[in-house]
């Protein structure tokens, strides 16, 4: 048993979280409409990682992104560009990112790569690759980099990501149509088109499509590496087929 004075305290207390809750409720009931009603924010989901608040708080900071006439330009609005001294003639160094910019932003991107280096695919090889020379933190700033200069593509040429998971993307916008009230359809039998959520086999096919793709990166890196970092074939990274107008990496895996 409190004391009186204890007890006002805590119920205080209580009222403030439930007031809290509430609000927290409203702004998830935002977002959801925000993700429902952009392409672009649908779009950005199709990365590892990358959740629809991750997205909303991307396209918010991006905006037009045209403004930015290279992925290096959007790096470096958003702070993931590592700082480089250099005096005279001596060699340029790097150093740690400049973390200019919407800070939170590069919270989420930070998060969401951490996320990425832990789900089968290219971006966990490309994780692993650079954690064995530099250390998993470093490695896990460069994904994040690495979504950003995805992303810049996929806006860009209005292309999802090529190593999206289907049923992981659907399940991400199930979430938000809930929000908005969606009718459930627990214990119901729904076409496998228009499933929310993935079977168990599905899930299967599609890990093993995505263990293919990160196989198929290590092999990009090993000719790559081979051949001296030169005449090695970029790698796709967009879901439409190769015409000379796919989102690809322009400099080394």
């Amino acid at each position: 048993m409190l004391a009186i004075d204890e007890q006002q305290t805590v119920d205080a207390c209580v009222r403030q979280i439930d007031f809290l809750d509430r609000e927290i409720e409203l702004v998830d009931v935002e977002i959801a409409k925000q993700v429902l009603g952009s392409e672009d924010i649908r779009r950005l989901m199709t990365l590892p990682g990358v959740s629809g608040v991750t997205a909303t708080a991307m396209l918010a900071a991006i905006g037009d992104v045209t403004r930015f006439p290279t992925a290096k330009h959007l790096v470096g609005y958003l702070g993931l560009s590592p700082r480089v001294q250099q005096s005279g003639s001596e060699p340029a160094k790097h150093g740690r990112i400049s973390k200019q910019g919407p800070g939170p932003v590069r919270g989420l991107l930070v998060e969401a790569a951490w996320h990425s280096a832990r789900t089968t695919g290219p971006l966990r090889a490309f994780h692993q690759r650079v954690a064995a020379r530099r250390g998993a933190n470093i490695a896990t700033v460069a994904v994040a980099r690495k979504l950003v200069v995805i992303a810049w593509n996929m806006l860009r040429r209005s292309e999802d990501c090529a190593f999206m998971r289907p049923s992981l993307y659907r399940e991400k916008l199930r979430r938000f149509e809930l929000m908005l009230g969606a009718p459930r359809q627990q214990g119901r039998r729904l076409a496998s088109a228009g499933r929310a959520f993935a079977t168990v086999p599905q899930r299967q096919l599609e890990k093993e499509l995505s263990a293919q793709a990160e196989i198929g990166y290590r092999r990009l890196v090993a000719d790559w590496t081979a051949g001296g970092g030169a005449g090695a074939t970029p790698g796709r990274v967009s879901k439409r087929p190769s015409k000379g107008t796919a989102t690809r990496q322009a400099t080394s895996p």
